[in-house]
């Protein structure tokens, strides 16, 4: 398993951030999401963030929720969620799951841990599980040996910061913006501020995300952040995509875009 402390020293010693990609479990389709998945690695993606469809989503704009509409169309079940892992895990990326924590609880916090363990995931991230809720689930993924990502955001105070980088492993997760995610025409210009706080609290890498969508952007994140977070650009191609061989050439052409932005000068 490539654990994200490979990654992020990989990547430094490249004088380069980490590219991280979001994709939901049975979108397209079950397989071919993995078939995607892997095409973003084998493009420069060095950790891939499997999302778990879920109905109610808090955080997700339109592109996400249209893709995660046809993977529970699809019948998609966490069973699913772990087979993505596996496969994606296989092609040597770090692999996360992105979910919210409410499929975790009803599943169990050490069952899912274990079993994403097992399918070769390093680790979780759940935007909507608060630091004063979080040590259950916490405990589990350390008993699991997985590691726990928290969001920060522009509106978190210095208090809130410390409260969340605490409760992270991995790297924490900087959004942007205040708002759902997609891709935009600029970056917000208050990540960079977000991660210079960030900074102050913690030596975990800080990556971006959040209206990400091209290599310009990418480099730009780059030059400040250890990692740089793309999920609708990716599921974007493949959505405008006529079939899956369109929709995969689509993914893997956005990637090389992507992986020469984050290469630093």
């Amino acid at each position: 398993m490539t654990t994200l402390k490979d990654v992020f020293a990989k990547a430094k010693a490249e004088n380069r951030a980490a590219l991280i990609g979001y994709l939901p479990a049975g979108f397209p389709t079950k397989e071919g999401a993995i078939k995607a998945a892997t095409a973003m690695v084998e493009a420069g993606c060095d950790v891939i963030e499997i999302g778990l469809p879920y109905s109610d989503p808090l955080m997700d704009g339109p592109t996400i929720q249209d893709a995660v509409h046809l993977a529970l169309s699809n019948g998609t079940r966490i069973a699913d969620v772990m087979r993505t892992v596996e496969g994606v895990a296989a092609s040597g990326a770090a692999t996360l799951v992105m979910t919210y924590w409410n499929p975790i609880d009803r599943y169990g916090a050490a069952r899912f841990a274990q079993d994403l363990a097992s399918a070769g995931g390093c680790g979780t991230i759940t935007p909507d599980l608060t630091p004063e809720e979080s040590e259950p689930w916490r405990q589990a993924s350390a008993d699991a040996g997985i590691d726990t990502v928290f969001l920060v955001a522009p509106s978190s105070t210095p208090e809130r910061i410390k409260a969340v980088t605490d409760c992270c492993t991995g790297f924490v997760y900087a959004a942007s913006l205040m708002g759902i995610t997609g891709a935009r025409d600029t970056v917000n210009a208050a990540a960079e501020g977000l991660v210079a706080r960030t900074r102050e609290h913690t030596d975990l890498p800080v990556c971006v995300g959040l209206g990400i969508g091209t290599g310009r952007q990418a480099a730009e994140v780059a030059g400040y952040a250890d990692g740089v977070i793309v999920g609708s650009a990716y599921i974007r191609r493949l959505l405008d995509a006529p079939d899956e061989a369109a929709g995969l050439a689509a993914v893997s052409e956005l990637g090389r875009e992507l992986a020469e932005g984050v290469r630093r000068p």
